[in-house]
């Protein structure tokens, strides 16, 4: 046992004086390379800092270095200790090709759309946006998918793709959005009346702004009743549903003060 622990030694010493030249520059790749990636990504945050990129472009930028440090570490490695460039090349040919032979159009579909969608920026990170008939925000944008978190707290992934075909209301973060409160009420009812009751509903509420005002509009004739919409400006998106809820509720509040029926009256027919 002991004379095969010292062949092993004598083995590992001669490999060390044969190839320590190639030993040698393969640590200062290894030095340079990890040097170049944590000063390029320092570097990249720092333009994030000063608003010169964006948080998603900075994400990006980053990984994309890493995928290049891995690859020129791999090969600078490999070239350090003999292993011929056509040898490197055939071997990611082949392994390139069992990917692309094994990986899913859909997976190269979003990746596209991932890039569009950075290129494009239809979305940013932090953006609430209306998605499949419900709320989200914008959590991060990857090269596959977009991860957005509803109001319930849950994390969606959608695949980018699905993303650019389904319609996306896109709010912003602090932009002015017009919210709108649509009710029916019956002809008996003067317009002046319903108007000066609707604005009375969002008086007090927090978050709906005065600039610009708001405002009441007949917008539709209807068989048995008239339809009324309520406009109101907010500046603070992330609380949409909790204000849309205060100024409903004091709409039904009114409503029931007043006798107002905001169901649409049925038509009763009497057969004499």
């Amino acid at each position: 046992m002991a004379l095969q622990d010292s062949e092993i030694i004598q083995y590992i010493w001669t490999w060390l004086q044969e190839n320590y030249v190639q030993l040698i520059i393969a640590l200062v790749v290894i030095l340079v390379s990890t040097i170049f990636l944590i000063f390029s990504a320092r570097y990249i945050k720092r333009l994030e800092k000063r608003n010169k990129l964006t948080e998603n472009y900075s994400k990006v930028l980053i990984r994309i270095i890493r995928v290049i440090y891995s690859f020129v570490f791999l090969f600078s490695i490999l070239i350090a200790f003999n292993v011929t460039v056509g040898a490197i090349t055939g071997a990611v040919a082949l392994l390139g090709g069992t990917i692309l032979g094994f990986a899913a159009i859909n997976t190269i579909g979003n990746a596209l759309a991932g890039l569009i969608i950075m290129i494009s920026k239809p979305i940013h990170i932090g953006d609430r946006i209306l998605y499949n008939e419900q709320f989200a925000d914008v959590q991060s944008i990857e090269l596959i998918f977009t991860r957005l978190r509803t109001l319930d707290k849950a994390l969606i992934l959608v695949p980018n793709q699905e993303l650019l075909k389904g319609e996306i209301y896109n709010y912003g973060k602090e932009d002015v959005i017009r919210r709108q409160c649509v009710i029916t009420v019956g002809f008996e009812f003067e317009s002046e009346f319903i108007e000066k009751i609707l604005l009375q509903c969002i008086s007090g509420v927090k978050g709906i702004i005065e600039d610009p005002p708001a405002v009441v509009r007949l917008t539709n004739f209807q068989n048995f009743a008239v339809e009324y919409k309520l406009f109101y400006s907010i500046n603070d998106i992330h609380r949409v549903v909790e204000i849309d809820s205060k100024v409903k509720k004091n709409v039904l509040k009114a409503a029931k003060k007043h006798d107002i029926d905001l169901r649409t009256p049925s038509l009763i027919q009497s057969i004499n």
